[in-house]
């Protein structure tokens, strides 16, 4: 709560919008039950994992592989890219930029630690794009339009996809110096945990595709994560699920002002792609979704710019604010540095996955 700046902002937001419109009967209709049940799933999940330290074992694996600086950027990159689609964006970061860190400073490589800190910001951002599970703004948008499941990864699979392979083309300009990474303790997390929990995932990814009941879903979750780790419950990220319900709460009262509703309106009546993007640079990706989906029916846009549009400003999204605090605490004198080289990557990266997006908007979709 000390450090969670968005979830204040968010309330003093909802509480603000409680002036104009007074609490009644149509506040219980804000809540999306079936998104905050998915999220809380998969947090508490993700939080078992982590308390066994099975990400960082993975990594660890996959980065001992290679024995180069851009391999080892490709492979701490790449990790974060495709754990994001599982952990979502903020989560894959907490895990994966302390090996990074770990990994440059023991083979006496700390000089791209900027570099490799952006572009894993940027894959965290990115990765998750292609799932409804991936970024808390796709299981919003995927349970408040019911997008099919067929139609999501339509929707999705070029801008990720582009994003990839220009993420994997600017890594490759690392240099190909030779690295040795230091030693490290080489447990191996319990495997019985891992099939359970992997188990636990399976439900969780079900309850998103709406295969039975979301409450029977959070109920078995809940009882089984309470039994196994109980301490994996206290890893939820509590704080982004009460920053929904108070964008919930603010999204909500502001489709009930008139003025409101008819400015937005005719905002993203105009170009939903582009205002979405527009937003997430002043008010993050994840309030974006809950906000502009009250006001246009082109899910399709919306869903492909508050992705987008977590690249851009560090305000962007709640993932580039933790890479910045993380960063500033292990190099505070490089801050200024790595900020300009995050708003170069950043800003190109957005520019071309967005004229890429405008294309597979006309042309494919």
């Amino acid at each position: 709560m000390k450090n969670s700046a968005v979830l204040w902002i968010a309330l003093a937001a909802a509480g603000i919008t409680c002036i104009f419109v007074p609490i009644d009967r149509g506040y219980l209709d804000y809540f999306d039950l079936r998104t905050l049940s998915c999220l809380f799933c998969t947090l508490a999940v993700v939080g078992a994992f982590k308390n066994i330290k099975f990400f960082v074992w993975l990594a660890d694996k996959i980065v001992r592989r290679f024995k180069s600086v851009r391999g080892v950027v490709l492979a701490l990159v790449s990790v974060t890219y495709f754990g994001s689609m599982i952990m979502a964006n903020d989560m894959a970061l907490v895990t994966f930029l302390p090996l990074g860190f770990f990994v440059l400073d023991s083979c006496g490589k700390r000089k791209h630690l900027a570099f490799t800190f952006v572009m894993q910001n940027i894959a965290a951002n990115l990765g998750g794009m292609l799932t409804p599970f991936g970024n808390p703004q796709n299981l919003y948008l995927y349970s408040f339009y019911e997008i099919g499941t067929a139609e999501f990864f339509k929707i999705m699979a070029l801008p990720f996809a582009a994003a990839f392979a220009l993420i994997f083309g600017v890594c490759l300009f690392v240099k190909k110096e030779s690295v040795e990474v230091g030693t490290r303790p080489k447990a191996s997390p319990p495997v019985w945990r891992v099939l359970a929990y992997s188990l636990l995932f399976v439900l969780s990814v079900c309850i998103v595709f709406r295969l039975f009941p979301y409450y029977w879903g959070l109920l078995a979750v809940f009882a089984a994560v309470l039994v196994l780790d109980r301490k994996a419950l206290l890893r939820v990220d509590y704080a982004l699920l009460l920053t929904f319900c108070a964008f919930f709460v603010f999204s909500g009262n502001l489709s009930r002002i008139p003025a409101v509703r008819e400015f937005f309106s005719s905002l993203m009546a105009l170009d939903p792609l582009f205002f979405g993007v527009l937003s997430c640079q002043a008010i993050s990706n994840v309030p974006s979704a809950v906000l502009l989906s009250h006001f246009t029916e082109d899910f399709r846009r919306l869903l492909i710019a508050v992705n987008l549009g977590g690249l851009g400003t560090p305000v962007a999204s709640l993932a580039s604010l933790i890479t910045l605090n993380t960063y500033r605490a292990l190099d505070p004198k490089g801050t200024r540095r790595y900020l300009a080289k995050f708003l170069l990557f950043n800003f190109s990266f957005l520019l071309v996955l967005l004229g890429i997006s405008y294309l597979t908007v006309y042309f494919v979709l």
